[in-house]
Parts: C-alpha cells; sequence; structure tokens
C-alpha cells in the first residue's frame, strides 16, 4: 500500500469508527454507516464537517511536532527550553533533525485533516434535504476553507508536498509550488465566495467564515509572492489572484465583518480574566488604554477571527485541552511564589535579545510587559526557582499569551492549576485544566497586513494606537516589520515572517551569544553544526519529510534538500 493510501485508510478509520475499517471496505452495507450509505442528511453532513475540524484538536495533542511550536522555536524570539531529553525541540530551534520521523505527527494529522475534508467535499453532493442553497454553500465554503488551511501549514512548514484532492488516494509526488498554491488560493477564493456575509457575533463560534477565509487569502499572498518572488497568487485555471483583490477582500473584513479590535491589549489574554486578576499586580485594580477596567475579553470575542475550540466537559486527553498552554509554563509548583501562572513543562523560553530589542526600540510599548514574564520582576514571580527540573536554554523570559493561567479559590483560599476550573467547572489537573481558544487569526493581523499591501498607516496606527502609543508619520517596511513582532509575539507567525522578507539569517545569528542556563549553570547560546546562516542556506527553511513516509512511497517521493547530510543532524547538547 502506498503513502497517500495509507495515510487515507488511516484517516477513513477514524471517520467511520463506529463500524471499523472492515466495515469501511465493504461494498454494501445496511447497518453501519460508510461511504455507501453516507452522508444522507444534513445532520450527516455537519458530522463529517465536525471531523475536519477535528484534526485542529489533534494537531494540537502534540505540541512538540506541530506548526505553532515549530514556528515559535525556530524564529529569533524563543529558545526550545524544555529538559535535556528534548531533542527534537532541541534540534528544531537549531534548523536542525533528531530522528528520521521527528515531523510525523504533523505530517499524518494535516494529511487525515485534508482527507476527511476531501471526503466531505464529496459526501455533500449526496445530500438532499439541505434548508437552503446557502446552508449547502456555507458547509462548502468551510470545507474549503480548512482544506486550504491544512495545505497551507504544509506548504510553509515542508515546501512542496503532494496534493490530493480526493478521497481515493494514490501514491504522489510532490506539486511544486506554483501548483499547491494555486489550489490553496482556489480553495480560499471558493470559501470567501460561498460563505455568506454573517457579521460577527452572529455565527457560531469556532467555524470558519468568509472573513476567516479573506483573512487567510492575505497571508497567502504576502508568503507565497515574498519567499517565491511573485507579484500574484496563481489559479489551477490559469487566472490569478492580484493584490488589489486581496486589498480589496482584507477591507471588506476591516469594515463590514463585525470583527474589531479589544479595547485594551490586555484584555486578549487570559490572565486579566476575573477569577486571576485581582490577585495578580501586573493587573489588580488597573484601569485600560479604553479608560475601562482590566477584563479579559473571553473566548470567541471579537477581534478573533479564527480558533481552535476546546471543552471543558470532555478536557480528559489531549485533543480536548490547549496543549499548547501546558507546554509554554515554567516548570514550577502553583503558589504564593510563582502565582498567576500555572504548572506546565517549561518549554520555548523567550529570548533576551526580544526583550532587549523592544525595550530600546519601543520604552514605552506596554505590549512588552503585556506579552513577556520576566521573573525578576516580583509582580510577575516573587520567588522564581532556577533550573527547575533541570531546566535547559533557561533564560528567565515567559511568554504570557498562550500559558497556565492559575487562580485562588475564594472559597478555600487554596491555589487551582486553571482559572477554568472556577470558570467552568474545569478539571483541576495541570494537564486537563487549559481550556482556552487557540487563536489562529486576530483582527489586529488584517489591519498590519493591509498596512503592508498597501504600503499605509493607517493599521499600522490603529494598532500602535490600542498599544497606547502615538502613530506612526510615514509607512516604510522596517516599521511594518517592527510592529508585527511586537503585536504578534508568541503567536506563531514570525518565523514565517523572516521567511518572507529574507530576513532568517542576519536574525537567528542574534541568538549566538545570549545568555542562558542549563539545570541552572550560567551559559551563552553557542553555534550548532555549520551555523544558522548555513543551516537556512542549505534548506531554504522547510522542514525534513518523514523517513517512513519516503519509504512508503517507494521512491516517488524525495527528501527535502539539506537534511541527508550529516551536519543536518542534531546531537544533543
Amino acid at each position: 500500500m502506498k503513502l497517500s493510501s495509507i495515510l487515507y485508510m488511516t484517516a477513513a478509520c477514524a471517520l467511520f469508527a463506529m463500524s471499523g475499517c472492515d466495515d469501511f471496505l465493504d461494498t454494501q452495507n445496511y447497518v453501519k454507516k460508510d461511504t455507501s450509505n453516507f452522508p444522507q442528511n444534513v445532520d450527516d453532513a455537519n458530522q463529517l464537517l465536525t471531523g475536519v475540524y477535528g484534526e485542529l484538536n489533534l494537531l494540537n495533542a502534540d505540541p512538540d511536532d506541530a506548526p505553532l511550536f515549530i514556528a515559535e522555536v525556530a524564529s529569533d524570539d524563543r529558545f526550545a527550553s524544555g529538559g535535556v531529553n528534548d531533542n527534537s525541540a532541541h534540534g528544531a530551534d537549531k534548523l536542525l533533525r533528531f530522528g528520521v520521523d521527528q515531523f510525523q505527527n504533523t505530517w499524518k494529522k494535516h494529511y487525515a485533516g485534508i482527507y476527511k475534508a476531501n471526503t466531505a467535499l464529496e459526501g455533500f453532493e449526496k445530500v438532499s434535504d439541505w434548508e437552503s442553497d446557502a446552508q449547502k454553500n456555507s458547509f462548502y465554503g468551510q470545507t474549503y476553507f480548512l482544506r486550504a488551511f491544512y495545505y497551507f501549514d504544509l506548504a510553509q512548514l515542508f515546501g512542496e508536498v503532494p496534493l490530493i484532492l480526493n478521497s481515493a488516494g494514490g501514491n504522489f509526488p510532490k506539486a511544486d509550488a506554483e501548483t499547491l498554491y494555486a489550489q490553496i488560493a482556489s480553495d480560499l477564493k471558493n470559501g470567501i465566495e460561498m460563505m455568506d456575509a454573517t457579521k460577527y457575533p452572529d455565527f457560531e463560534a469556532g467555524r470558519a467564515t468568509r472573513w476567516a477565509a479573506e483573512a487567510l487569502m492575505a497571508r497567502v499572498f504576502l508568503f507565497y509572492t515574498g519567499y517565491y518572488g511573485k507579484t500574484s497568487l496563481p489559479l489551477p485555471d490559469g487566472g490569478e489572484v492580484t493584490k488589489a483583490e486581496v486589498v480589496g477582500w482584507l477591507e471588506d473584513c476591516r469594515d463590514n465583518s463585525g470583527h474589531d479590535l479589544v479595547g485594551d491589549f490586555r484584555n486578549l489574554w487570559p490572565y486579566t480574566n476575573e477569577y486571576t486578576k485581582d490577585d495578580y499586580p501586573y493587573v489588580a485594580g488597573k484601569t485600560g488604554v479604553d479608560g475601562q477596567p482590566l477584563n479579559w475579553a473571553g473566548d470567541g470575542n471579537i477581534e478573533t477571527i479564527f480558533a481552535t475550540k476546546f471543552s471543558n466537559v470532555y478536557a480528559l486527553s489531549a485533543g480536548y485541552v490547549n496543549y499548547y498552554a501546558l507546554y509554554f509554563a515554567p516548570p514550577i509548583n502553583v503558589g504564593e511564589d510563582t502565582f498567576p501562572w500555572g504548572r506546565g513543562w517549561g518549554k520555548a523560553c523567550v529570548t533576551p535579545n526580544l526583550w532587549n530589542d523592544w525595550k530600546e526600540e519601543e520604552p514605552d510599548d506596554l505590549r512588552r510587559q503585556a506579552s513577556i514574564i520576566d521573573v525578576t520582576d516580583p509582580d510577575e514571580m516573587k520567588n522564581y526557582t532556577w533550573g527547575a527540573n533541570n531546566e535547559m536554554e533557561e533564560t528567565g523570559y515567559w511568554q504570557k499569551k498562550i500559558i497556565a493561567v492559575a487562580a485562588k479559590d475564594p472559597a478555600t483560599g487554596n491555589f487551582v492549576n486553571g482559572f477554568a476550573v472556577l470558570a467552568s467547572s474545569a478539571r483541576d489537573h495541570i494537564q486537563f485544566c487549559n481550556t482556552t481558544d487557540l487563536i489562529h487569526i486576530r483582527y489586529a493581523d488584517v489591519l498590519l497586513m493591509h498596512s503592508e499591501l498597501t504600503e499605509t498607516t493607517d493599521g499600522i496606527n490603529r494598532v500602535r494606537q490600542r498599544a497606547g502609543l502615538s502613530g506612526i508619520g510615514a509607512y516604510s517596511l522596517e516599521a511594518l516589520k517592527k510592529e508585527r513582532r511586537f503585536e504578534l509575539a508568541f503567536e506563531g507567525l514570525r518565523w514565517f515572517d523572516l521567511m518572507r522578507w529574507g530576513d532568517v539569517p542576519e536574525a537567528l545569528e542574534k541568538q549566538i551569544g545570549q545568555p542562558i542556563k542549563n539545570a541552572g549553570v550560567d551559559l551563552t547560546m553557542p553555534s550548532f553544526s555549520t551555523g544558522f546562516k548555513a543551516r537556512y542556506e542549505a534548506t531554504g527553511g522547510f522542514w525534513p519529510i518523514p523517513d517512513s513516509q519516503i519509504d512508503l512511497s517507494e521512491g516517488v517521493l524525495t527528501q527535502n534538500k539539506g537534511w541527508t547530510e550529516a551536519d543536518a543532524m542534531f546531537e544533543g547538547w
């Protein structure tokens, strides 16, 4: 059985778990669900669509091997950190690989999502009880969006990958970048045209919308044209998506979606929630830029355009909770000295150069302290323990956007591992109490992408005003780059921005010599293998395809450049 067939059969077994794989292969089945009798109605169609969304949650279940984590530690703003045996993460931080199947989970889960999207698109044609064309188009539009989302992740991570557009599977070689991006653009165009213009908040939270498709199209356009040196996005029929069209879609999203900026930047992040803020000196009793008391805007707020949702009710396994919050929290016990930060696995410390660059370039920017924990600040931690769990690549700086946020139970005075324990009866366990959204696209990014594409200051200055800063007088790419780095820090975008701007080598070289602690011992970050610049030039910033997938293809699929040489391997600290 070939590469794609194996991936698809795995996904098919999950999709039809009620009947089992053997039943899925039956030619006729009158009792259990399979492709011969499913879907039949809108409820069935919704099950198919829910399955396509579900792979977003399963991707989150193994953060070391998922796009957000890879992009964050590869960038210049975070080290891998964690324990001495976290070699996969340490390798990704240094553009090196550890093991032959390092990115197996993210490869499989993305193709499982693509398989489910293809199956859904084929299955929707069997549904006969659509309430309206608008309902039918919405299902199609969401599915096209999700397939584009999964393929764009793969394209940014691995470059050229197999393009599979039906549920039959097969053994496919890599599609070239033009073909791959043409399909992504086509799917997003379908999403934009098929999903209606329902405004926030009158749509179901967690669902893709026309506005999400418009925003993602701009992100795809910027990466493809920037990295590959093009002026437009191709389409499969030989047409193109132009910059003017992308700007028009962004303006539609900006002006007509109902989305907007939250009044104060700090209200985007859960540490301002009502169960935590009064005991957290940094925000307790504070008033925001908008003149209102600081208070978390909550999941699904006006600024969130697309996010992965999680569950308090079913949070008994990794797929139902925001595991990144666990990964990114310090390895310290919750208590008075560390409040409000919950205990985690100590991954991805912030690099000192980001803290220092930010302080030097924008000393009055409230977003620096709103985004980064400085463990020497008593308002953040009263008594931080260095070297807990023999922490590696420890800097004393942690991000506070996606992190476990604890709370104090007013009834008992005891600390709970996550505020959701009090807010929504989540399980009080470090691995299962972090249920906040994982935000993929927010309105501030729409404003900044619009400024970048139009070379105007309007979007930049709206974002700066919300941060309590004065506007800039004239647009420059350097000002835009700085604004994206500070506004969108730790949201998984920095690495891909550096790639499309051609700034990776210069940015990563600045990591060498940065102060760190390994198991409490003072060190500076050394250069590994041939160095960041050489590794980027060797790989183009794309990651190795898992060797087992190449083996399954029997030579049809080839390894990406720069990953077969001995100096591509991470040998450990």
